[in-house]
């Protein structure tokens, strides 16, 4: 793969290839090894993400989905399928970016299904739960 690095104001191309990295400035190429850093970021990139797995549809007339506004980690459930709510209770904690968000009940209501689990990895949108 090629990279175009700028370093100190100076443009490098960087080919890495099978951990060897060649880079080429002004012309000149030069053999760089494993340990040089320009060859560490294509080292480090990360591998494509899965495909998010599909958010299980709640059925037909269950209730209003509360949906996940952003993607992270479910770090605790407070609520069960059947409990009742109040607008603004604290329904799920959800990390994400470091920062611990309070998902909060829209209405108040009975919780009719409860999608997720804590610790799970949950996506933009997500169902959480229902509330009728």
């Amino acid at each position: 793969m090629k990279y175009i690095v700028t370093l100190n104001g100076k443009k490098y191309e960087v080919e890495v290839e099978n951990g060897n990295a060649t880079a080429v400035y002004a012309g000149k190429a030069e053999e760089m090894t494993a340990q040089a850093p320009a060859a560490a970021p294509a080292e480090a990139a990360p591998a494509a993400a899965p495909a998010p797995a599909a958010a299980p549809a709640a059925p037909a007339g269950a209730g209003d989905p509360i949906k996940s506004p952003m993607p992270g980690t479910i770090l605790d459930v407070r609520v069960a399928q059947g409990q009742s709510v109040k607008e603004g209770d604290i329904l799920f904690i959800l990390e994400a970016m470091k920062m611990e968000n309070e998902i909060v009940a829209p209405k108040a209501g009975t919780i009719t299904s409860v999608a997720v689990t804590k610790g799970a990895s949950i996506q933009t949108d997500q169902i959480l739960a229902t509330l009728q």
